[in-house]
């Protein structure tokens, strides 16, 4: 039986393969492996960075970071799903349904939290569909960026 819940330190270095497994599946890039764990254990040691969940069945098969983003207009903190990845022979099977209802019902039973956003690659047609199967919305909004070289 699958079972999700907030991370451990220990379970840091699946983590951060799952992370590096994820950049070179979705965006064909290669992580520097030091870089991913220190940035996964930057998370672990400081809670106000955010939080990982996993499931788990024996072992992990997934992992989801969750990080804050205080809202003005909400007096309150909406949950970004960010840094996803299922393992391959458990995609399709509910993982991310189920991994989806343990956050929202963290922001449910929360003061603090009011919502959940998450950002997609707009090519990405299997994650959208996958969202939008638990009731997430595409929202007006576009991304833009700029990163420091």
């Amino acid at each position: 039986m699958i079972t999700i819940r907030e991370s451990v330190f220990n379970d840091t270095s699946v983590i951060a393969d799952f992370q590096q497994k994820m950049a070179f599946e979705t965006e064909d890039i290669y992580l520097d492996n030091n870089k991913v764990r220190a940035g996964v254990n930057a998370v672990m040691e400081d809670k106000s960075k955010g939080f990982y969940i996993v499931a788990e069945e024996g072992e992990i098969v997934a992992s989801m970071l969750l990080t804050p983003e205080w809202s003005d207009w909400r007096n309150g903190y909406f949950l970004w799903i960010q840094s996803l990845y299922v393992i391959p022979d458990y995609r399709k099977k509910g993982v991310f349904r189920m991994m989806y209802d343990f956050v929202k019902n963290k922001v449910n039973s929360s003061e603090v939290y009011v919502g959940i956003k998450l950002y997609v690659d707009q090519h990405n047609e299997v994650a959208q569909k996958a969202y939008e199967k638990v009731g997430m919305e595409s929202s007006h909004y576009r991304m833009f960026e700029w990163n420091k070289k």
